[in-house]
């Protein structure tokens, strides 16, 4: 169980704070950067549960998505080494992954299938589920270049954040009128 009994610590004044494992790096780091990116996600999900009506068939699993968001914070921050720390790190499962794709195959069952790209938008929930997805794969850019520089990343962390993306997508459809409000991409419509 977290307990939080002080909020600053002053570590930050000098630029520096401190991963999961207790090692201390630079706020700039990428891998800090990389969870910067998964916090506002869930930040942005967030807003995007405020323009739902509580009994929106949608706030349910949003709400659960921003817990496993945490979840994978948490991973990120806890390097993988070969010398674990004390206690169990928390780390993202293929289960939670499994689960979003499970969602995505249930919601786009219900959809139209697509004859052209969606512009970002449409009603209110759409357009910040559509600001929730492009932060999502920021993040999930960030986390891919981590593990190129050679960073040891959990393999699920990457997946998650490819499956949620898609999933943001499918749910701005559905908040959308099941894609009947979808604003449509007309190519070259004002040459």
């Amino acid at each position: 169980m977290v307990r939080l009994t002080k909020i600053y610590t002053r570590t930050g004044d000098a630029g520096k704070t401190r991963l999961g494992d207790m090692s201390e790096t630079v706020k700039h780091d990428a891998r800090v950067d990389a969870y910067g990116d998964v916090d506002e996600t869930n930040s942005s999900l967030g807003l995007a549960r405020a323009a739902l009506d509580g009994s929106d068939p949608l706030d349910a699993p949003l709400a659960r998505i921003q817990n496993d968001l945490f979840d994978l914070g948490a991973d990120l921050c806890v390097p993988e080494s070969d010398t674990p720390p004390d206690y169990e790190p928390l780390r993202v499962t293929e289960s939670q992954v499994d689960w979003l794709e499970g969602e995505i195959d249930q919601l786009n069952a219900r959809l139209d299938p697509l004859n052209s790209f969606i512009l970002p938008g449409g009603r209110d929930a759409a357009a910040r589920l559509h600001l929730s997805r492009t932060i999502c794969r920021r993040a999930e850019r960030k986390v891919s270049a981590l593990i190129a520089a050679g960073a040891r990343i959990n393999p699920a962390v990457l997946k998650y954040l490819n499956r949620l993306s898609d999933l943001l997508f499918v749910m701005a459809r559905t908040a959308n009128d099941e894609g009947r409000a979808d604003v449509l991409w007309v190519p070259g419509k004002d040459r």
